[in-house]
């Protein structure tokens, strides 16, 4: 069995607004199109060891992401917020940004939900799930009285 992607809103993309946007002249030409429909791109990946997952989150920082398994499911989110202030002599300059996005994964009953590494480097989160074996369950006889 392979890791299945989740998704919070049951992987339905609001293609109306999206295409809304699209063509009002106001937003079409900014940089935030699509910043509401923020989501990670996501390698997975098994070996026979494990399981490979590699996220794609640049300019996040490795402390903004939260990383936990709750009934079978993996789950990987992260928050970001910026602000940045300018003072001039006639006027004051606040810009604020934020930035999040939570993925989950439903993890395959072999895989060891106690026994997962995660490391964040160039932009790219990287998570290992060890794979545990399961046994095939044993043949008995039984006889019948």
């Amino acid at each position: 069995m392979a890791i299945v992607k989740r998704s919070n809103n049951g992987g339905l993309m609001n293609y109306s607004t999206l295409l809304s946007d699209m063509f009002d002249p106001d937003k079409f030409f900014t940089n935030d199109l699509l910043a509401d429909n923020f989501m990670p791109a996501v390698n997975v990946s098994e070996t026979d060891k494990n399981y490979e997952i590699e996220l794609a989150a640049p300019g996040y920082k490795k402390e903004d992401f939260k990383v936990d398994v709750s009934n079978g499911i993996l789950n990987i989110s992260a928050e970001t917020k910026m602000e940045k202030e300018e003072k001039g002599k006639d006027y004051t300059r606040r810009e604020f940004a934020a930035s999040s996005f939570s993925r989950g994964f439903s993890l395959p009953e072999n895989a060891k939900q106690e026994d997962i590494n995660a490391k964040y480097e160039n932009g790219i989160l990287k998570l290992s799930v060890d794979k545990k074996k399961i046994e095939a369950p044993k043949k008995a006889e039984i006889k019948v009285a």
